[in-house]
């Protein structure tokens, strides 16, 4: 069996590390998978709810800490429950 914090994107890049990834990636990875609602229901910001935009979202996260930590938290669950293949 893998170890989950040993899951590797398709560069052999461990996902935990997030090795070349920008918070716009990111953020635009997680939009296409669970839409602005989704991301809403999984991270309740304001800016995943009122007016959502890749732009203003961006500016929200990258002032905000705690709020930059749960949706890099979040990638890193998604990526690895889908390299892992759960």
């Amino acid at each position: 069996m893998t170890n989950p914090t040993e899951a590797r994107d398709e560069s052999g890049h461990l996902i935990r590390e997030l090795h070349g990834i920008t918070l716009a990636q990111i953020l635009e990875y997680l939009v296409a998978r669970y839409g602005w609602p989704g991301l809403d229901e999984r991270i309740r910001v304001n800016c995943f709810s009122v007016d959502p935009s890749i732009k203003s979202s961006l500016t929200f996260l990258r002032r905000t800490p705690w709020a930059r930590a749960k949706v890099e938290e979040l990638y890193i669950k998604t990526r690895t429950a889908e390299v892992l293949g759960k």
